[in-house]
């Protein structure tokens, strides 16, 4: 089997085993993703996979994880 050389690898998935949904924001506290965006990862293609990643940049830019303890891994 040829790979094409043109061939982009998907992206892996932005979960980092933090799996708890915030009621107040509807994210996974962990990931920044909704539960549709977690359920869908999978079957996603490489454009939706990519608009989900670009979401969790924004998303994660706009809560301080650690400021106001979002996420459940912070050192602080």
């Amino acid at each position: 089997m040829t790979v094409s050389p043109h061939a982009v690898a998907a992206p892996a998935s932005p979960c980092i085993d933090v799996c708890q949904m915030d009621q107040v924001s509807g994210f996974c506290r962990g990931c920044f993703r909704t539960l549709e965006e977690i359920s869908g990862w999978s079957r996603a293609a490489l454009d939706e996979r990519l608009a989900i990643l670009a979401a969790v940049e924004r998303r994660r830019a706009e809560h301080d994880p650690c400021g106001d303890e979002f996420r459940g891994d912070c050192d602080r």
